[in-house]
């Protein structure tokens, strides 16, 4: 279908993650490439499940279905990284988002997006857009920019397998805690 000149439209690139759909904004994807090897990083929360080399650049890659609270991605054939570019800090950033399978370009208008449900969405309200009606399915457009937030990827997800355990309390004679044993 050819979209009406006279009606705004945008593109977003759709992708499956644990048998849903999802899209971001085509403007922030950069490129799609095959799932490759990912160097672990210690102390990262769970979604990040490592860093990968991108013609030289480092890229940190983000299991977005444990950062949307879902299971983590199983590896198959058709899982890829989609690659998208967000503004930290004042700079432009490039992350690796872990996804099942690419899906399709969307060209939407206003009118194919419906606000976010209130309900019965594994994704934040604020972290939607609003939800495309493409044909007889729907989309769940995500906000990447507050998905991928640093202050999001932190406090949403605690230590992934990779972080170091903490070591035990150490305690004092005769088994008091470590503050204790000086005292008399």
């Amino acid at each position: 279908m050819i979209p009406d000149a006279s009606r705004p439209v945008s593109q977003y690139i759709s992708f499956i993650i644990a048998g849903d759909e999802y899209a971001v904004n085509i403007l922030r994807a950069r490129e799609i490439v095959e799932h490759g090897v990912t160097s672990r990083v210690p102390m990262m929360p769970a979604c990040i499940v490592g860093a990968m080399n991108l013609r030289g650049r480092v890229v940190p890659v983000i299991d977005l279905a444990v950062k949307l609270g879902l299971p983590p991605t199983k590896v198959s054939r058709w899982t890829c990284v989609l690659i998208v570019e967000i503004e930290l800090d004042g700079e432009d950033t490039r992350l690796g988002l872990l996804i099942d399978a690419v899906g399709d370009v969307l060209t939407l208008a206003e009118d194919d997006i419906e606000p976010a449900p209130t309900f019965g969405t594994p994704v934040r309200m604020d972290e939607l857009l609003g939800l495309a009606k493409v044909g007889e399915k729907l989309v769940l457009l995500l906000n990447i920019d507050r998905v991928l937030s640093p202050a999001e990827l932190l406090a949403s997800t605690a230590l992934g397998p990779s972080a170091p355990k903490a070591p035990p309390a150490l305690s004092g004679s005769h088994g008091a805690p470590a503050g204790e044993r000086d005292r008399p």
